[in-house]
């Protein structure tokens, strides 16, 4: 326990109490500083969380897919504005021709139901029903906005794949995971390296379903293929503090530890407003986003806001959570990164309940509240 944090871990000790989750664990980052690095409660019954133990982020780890896709548009592979059937010809079937990687990367594209991040189908299976899936009725591309849960994530991915030749997740663990020196990181972890970990009797933590009694292990996520097949919008998985370094990268300006993911002019085009005060059809809320990650959107004024990053949070923070589960984010004012994952599901409204208590929480701690 870490005694500067005691509002911190009150919240997440009552959300435990509450059966919200089992457990936690927490990164929290000043000026590249860590602050703390904790894991509270168990990670199945009876066994204690640790802070190596590998959970997974659902969509927290979207953003790295977004700066996959930076990262080639920086060597000239691709430029955001280009239509994505100029790279998978396909996909501009049923009138989705006009939709560019920008519209994707700003869930203003219009081919949002097609697919589920779980989905038990192969990859090209997955590609191939997107592809033949038709524009949504009555959308324009790049005027309309409504979060793609899967679907857009499977056509970044996609993208990587035909224009580097890598398969998203290879690509993911050769240019930005392991130069960010996320090693225990993966999105989509090699079969035998499953196994090297002990799989979910060992350091592969599950997730649970808390919104009912006794909480039940969560379906396809807590198999071996939900380990080991890439999923882009759904199954990175890792120590949190490692999202913390990721983040810290893109504070930073695309760089670090000497290392350089992306050129400064790219992280800054991703971390700002890109779409601005716009309606999402799926959240049913106005939410700005930047290209792949949510800005902060409470100027807006609304105490419903899903997926936020608390009260406290300076206008131009910017991040992604993890369906009922998670929370990565930056606020470039304070100079502070918040990590969190938690390994219970207690639905969309428990979870909204528990981000704004455990965020409001980290900043009072930190008297920047």
């Amino acid at each position: 326990m870490n005694p500067a944090m005691p509002k911190t871990i009150s919240a997440i000790e009552q959300g435990i109490a509450a059966g919200d989750h089992l457990g936690a664990q927490l990164c929290v980052q000043i000026d590249g500083g860590i602050i703390a690095d904790l894991a509270i409660g168990d990670s199945r019954p009876g066994v204690p969380m640790r802070s190596d133990d590998l959970l997974l982020w659902m969509s927290a780890g979207k953003p790295i897919a977004a700066i996959a896709i930076a990262q080639l548009a920086e060597r000239g592979r691709l430029a955001l504005d280009d239509r994505v059937e100029r790279f998978i010809p396909e996909f501009g079937a049923s009138g989705k021709a006009p939709i560019t990687i920008r519209h994707v990367l700003t869930h203003t594209g219009g081919f949002r139901l097609v697919s589920n991040n779980w989905s038990p189908e192969p990859w090209d299976r997955i590609i191939e029903r997107i592809c033949a899936s038709k524009l949504e009725p009555g959308w324009i591309p790049g005027e309309k906005a409504g979060y793609h849960v899967a679907s857009g994530w499977f056509i970044l991915g996609e993208l990587i794949r035909r224009i580097d030749g890598r398969a998203f997740d290879q690509y993911a663990r050769d240019e930005i995971l392991l130069p960010l020196e996320m090693r225990d990181t993966w999105i989509g972890m090699p079969i035998e390296q499953f196994h090297a970990y002990g799989g979910f009797e060992g350091r592969v933590a599950p997730i649970y379903s808390t919104d009912r009694s006794p909480p039940q292990i969560k379906g396809m996520a807590n198999t071996e293929a939900g380990c080991t097949e890439c999923r882009p919008g759904a199954n990175a998985r890792g120590p949190i503090r490692e999202l913390a370094r990721f983040y810290q990268m893109l504070l930073n300006g695309g760089e670090l530890d000497g290392r350089r993911i992306l050129a400064q002019s790219l992280v800054q085009q991703m971390i700002t407003r890109q779409r601005i005060g716009t309606f999402d059809e799926t959240f049913k809320h106005v939410i700005d986003w930047g290209l792949g990650v949510i800005i902060n959107s409470n100027r807006y004024h609304d105490d419903a806001l899903p997926y936020g990053f608390g009260p406290y949070a300076s206008d131009d923070s910017f991040g992604h959570g993890g369906n009922q589960s998670s929370c990565g984010m930056a606020d470039p004012q304070r100079k502070l990164i918040i990590t969190w994952v938690c390994n219970g599901m207690p639905g969309e409204a428990r979870h909204d309940v528990r981000v704004r208590a455990i965020n409001a929480a980290i900043y009072e701690d930190l008297n920047i509240g």
